[in-house]
């Protein structure tokens, strides 16, 4: 829930700070809004735990611009320790060249929005005596990366028991274009909350569910790889017993 505003602010008095941040004294809500309101501005309750309450007077979709511009430094700094993650099932014996394709292009779009990616190529039984088609798939993703400008190899291929592991981050110039797509997307949403003629604050439409949704589609991409491998498990135990020797 965001902060009150406007007629939505019901104390007995609040201590107002100007947009400026002159200091404007104890006073009535009613009184602070009529100031706010010739100014062509909004009356915002910035701390309502203080006693008393303490409002600003400023435009609103600067608020609100300010606001997320501050919340997404921060999911920022909180997205630097997070990473994506591809796994490479190969099923029946050969690579799909097709869902091979299908995971370059969500790594490609998970390094252009700024996260690291971990690749991990899952071993069957029989793949474990040929390390070099997982090699080879790695190669590829990390030369897509590569080329496409977006990426580049932070971990080198390791295999590690029965999967070999790739660690992609992404290259300073996709970092600073998704920080660039980011601005301009929350600079257009601030300039909406300017609102229509006669619009009051209180009445502009919220963007806190919006504000995410980027955050929410990467996960989307990752969906196909989680429901890959609930299967695997059942399919090494099948290949396992087909690769045994007769006794």
């Amino acid at each position: 829930m965001g902060p009150r505003v406007n007629e939505r602010i019901r104390v007995r008095e609040i201590r107002v700070v100007g947009e400026d941040g002159e200091q404007l004294g104890v006073m009535t809500p009613r009184e602070a809004l009529d100031i706010a309101r010739s100014r062509g501005m909004d009356l915002i309750e910035v701390a309502p735990t203080a006693v008393p309450p303490v409002c600003r007077i400023m435009d609103y979709g600067k608020f609100k611009y300010e606001q997320g511009k501050r919340e997404r430094e921060a999911r920022q700094k909180q997205r630097q320790s997070d990473m994506k993650g591809i796994t490479i099932s190969p099923k029946m014996g050969f690579i799909d060249d097709h869902d091979l394709d299908i995971k370059i292009r969500n790594c490609v779009k998970f390094l252009g929005d700024g996260d690291k990616v971990k690749i991990t190529f899952r071993f069957r039984s029989r793949w474990m005596s040929h390390p070099e088609f997982a090699q080879e798939a790695m190669a590829k993703i990390a030369k897509t990366a590569t080329d496409a400008g977006v990426g580049q190899v932070e971990r080198h291929p390791l295999i590690e028991g029965r999967q070999m592991i790739m660690i992609l981050a992404p290259s300073k110039e996709a970092m600073k274009r998704a920080a660039q797509r980011l601005e301009s997307r929350n600079a257009a949403k601030a300039q909406a909350h300017q609102g229509k003629p006669g619009e009051t604050a209180a009445t502009k439409p919220s963007d806190e569910e919006d504000e995410d949704e980027e955050d929410d589609d990467l996960l989307d991409d990752e969906d196909d790889d989680l429901d890959d491998d609930e299967d695997d498990e059942d399919e090494d135990e099948a290949e396992d017993a087909t690769d045994a020797p007769a006794k």
